[in-house]
């Protein structure tokens, strides 16, 4: 590995961190592991520490500690639309914001495109496309600024994050909608940022991860296409997907997730077991096909929020299609939050090999969680 590269893989590491809720948002989740006093409630010290600039915004009021109940308002905060504070875009960067995809006035319904204004080469770039996580009901695209300057950096690829509309505005498939049509404007716009329409890779995390693998199964499947944005008749196909601990079938996720009130029940509409097959629609494993892209995907073991049998049956299900596919369990590791740059390094490696066109190998070994309270970067 090159010192380079390994400087881009530790800041994507890093970054990588913010793509993850700030707290899981089911009971038993990331708040409950940080607990580390089970008193109810988080101190400073207990949070992990790239988190610990939110702290005041999350502490309400000002007691000096972080309770459920704050933490669920800063949830909702999220959800209406505040984004969260992110990194300073480097000056060896140029950005565009908030730009509209779908041909309307939803601010959900917007990208921010990132370029390096001196790229290692004059050939159209490669894109990597982030979507963020937040159970579907939260979260922002402005999250994964951190996780896309590393790429850009680089020199080597352009890199997008995606806003979609959340449940509590639309249900089902109002989401995958949303992702497609962002597709369908990179794709369309390639020309005019100078880059490859064929090489354009996807990632996100929790419900992110599941937006991605949708789009890498279901490509070409008319009823998931929608009809919003200009450019209907573009595919919305992607190159290669890395899946990063998402859902992956919503009729096993488990018994906690078919309530209407669980994420997965607002994201179709209702009782997972009185809306089956709204449920099989929204599961990217019912649309695995021998065509689909390579898959890369990322999963602790020990993960509260989305099972790692998750991944395990996505995996089997593309390799059962003979679609090239990957799975690296995080042992030990919970929802994200990994402590170790080992996972960015190997998902940087893979769009590599599918982006770029290196003759590299991605390792499936497992790999083991570090600290999750003492990331480093």
């Amino acid at each position: 590995m090159t010192h380079q590269l390994s400087f881009v893989t530790k800041a994507l590491f890093a970054s990588l961190l913010l793509c993850t809720p700030v707290f899981a948002q089911e009971p038993g989740g990331q708040f409950k592991l940080w607990d580390k006093d089970q008193d109810g409630k988080l101190t400073r010290d207990e949070l992990p520490e790239f988190l610990r600039p939110l702290f005041d915004q999350i502490d309400t009021n000002k007691d000096g500690s972080i309770s459920p109940e704050e933490n669920q308002q800063f949830i909702r905060r999220r959800n209406q639309n505040q984004p969260l504070r992110g990194p300073r875009i480097p000056d060896t960067i140029k950005a565009e914001l908030d730009i509209p995809y779908a041909a309307t006035d939803n601010p959900r319904q917007r990208l921010d495109l990132f370029l390096p204004k001196s790229p290692k080469s004059d050939k159209p770039l490669p894109v990597v496309a982030f979507i963020h996580g937040g159970g579907w009901k939260g979260g922002d695209k402005r999250a994964v600024f951190g996780a896309v300057i590393p790429l850009v950096e680089s020199g080597e690829y352009a890199g997008v994050s995606i806003g979609y509309r959340l449940t509590g505005e639309a249900i089902w498939p109002a989401q995958i909608y949303d992702c497609k049509a962002a597709v369908r404007w990179l794709r369309a716009n390639a020309k005019k940022y100078n880059f490859d329409p064929d090489r354009i890779g996807v990632t996100g995390g929790s419900a992110g991860g599941h937006l991605v693998a949708m789009l890498g199964t279901s490509g070409g499947i008319s009823a998931l296409e929608g009809n919003l944005g200009e450019n209907t008749g573009i595919s919305s196909n992607v190159a290669c997907v890395v899946d990063q601990f998402g859902p992956a079938d919503l009729l096993t996720m488990g018994e906690r997730y078919n309530r209407a009130e669980s994420p997965v029940g607002k994201l179709i509409g209702g009782p997972v077991p009185e809306n089956k097959d709204k449920a099989r629609d929204a599961s990217p494993t019912t649309f695995v096909s021998s065509d689909d892209p390579p898959f890369l995907m990322i999963h602790g073991t020990n993960d509260q929020v989305v099972p790692f049998s998750q991944s395990e049956e996505l995996l089997a299900a593309l390799r059962k299609a003979g679609v090239e596919a990957v799975l690296i369990p995080v042992e030990g590791g919970g929802h994200g939050n990994f402590g170790t740059p080992e996972t960015s390094e190997r998902m940087r490696l893979f769009f590599d090999k599918h982006l770029l066109g290196k003759e590299v190998s991605i390792s499936p070994q497992p790999i083991t969680a570090g600290p999750p309270t003492r990331p480093k970067g």
